[in-house]
């Protein structure tokens, strides 16, 4: 699965060159040129990283970096700066400010794509050894073990091995939007003889196990796009 990679930058010319080379190595590129149509973008879908100018015209990048920390939704996302600010006291506040790289202008786009790559092996989760938890809904991945805080009372929820692994990954990417091809590449591995179709059955089923705690509703379906995971969802009317 191709992981995409949001470059908030102003300046057309170096846009396209960071495009083109992400390209070339496999990424997914999305390009805005100032920080509100990032925003309307990430609105539908998260990006795995953002490449961020720190000049922008209207909200300065470190303006937009400090906004994405402080929303509950976007807070995990990798920024990397990339500015013409290389003095020291620069680089110190676009870290303070919420960036997890800085690199300045000019910069080698073969740079870029090694601290992307870097920064997106370190932020993968680390599933084996983790416990997750959303709106009461915990899952342990030593234990295999699934439960639901209801009213204090700890309700175990029986899960399949692929509505498991299924529910774990929607967890640990929590309002990113995945295609059936994205969830059979990161659910079933290289098993590529699945059908796209057999996602929306293990869908089915992995709602129908989350609806007697009343958890179905944060599975979602995305018309046109896929399936996520989200904390805040709609109730059903």
């Amino acid at each position: 699965m191709a992981s995409s990679i949001l470059i908030v930058e102003d300046e057309p010319s170096i846009a396209e060159l960071i495009s083109v080379h992400l390209s070339h190595e496999g990424f997914l590129p999305v390009r805005a040129f100032q920080a509100d149509q990032a925003l309307q973008l990430m609105r539908d879908v998260l990006p795995d990283l953002i490449v961020l100018d720190w000049m922008l015209p209207g909200k300065s990048g470190i303006q937009f970096a400090k906004e994405i920390r402080a929303n509950e939704r976007t807070k995990d996302i990798p920024i990397i700066f990339l500015t013409a600010r290389s003095e020291e006291v620069d680089k110190v506040t676009g870290l303070n400010a919420g960036g997890d790289d800085y690199l300045t202008k000019p910069f080698s786009p073969k740079e870029l794509i090694a601290r992307i790559r870097a920064i997106l092996r370190r932020m993968s989760p680390q599933l084996k050894e983790e416990v997750l938890e959303i709106n009461g809904l915990t899952l342990d991945s030593t234990t295999h073990r699934v439960t639901f805080n209801q009213s204090g009372r700890l309700v175990k929820v029986e899960l399949g091995p692929t509505e498991f692994r299924l529910l774990r990954f929607f967890m640990a990417n929590t309002e990113r939007v995945h295609t059936r091809g994205q969830l059979l590449d990161k659910v079933w591995g290289d098993h590529v003889f699945v059908e796209e179709r057999t996602v929306d059955v293990h869908i089915k089923r992995l709602r129908a196990v989350l609806s007697p705690i009343g958890c179905e509703t944060m599975i979602e379906t995305v018309r046109g796009s896929g399936y996520r995971l989200t904390r805040n969802p709609i109730p059903i009317s």
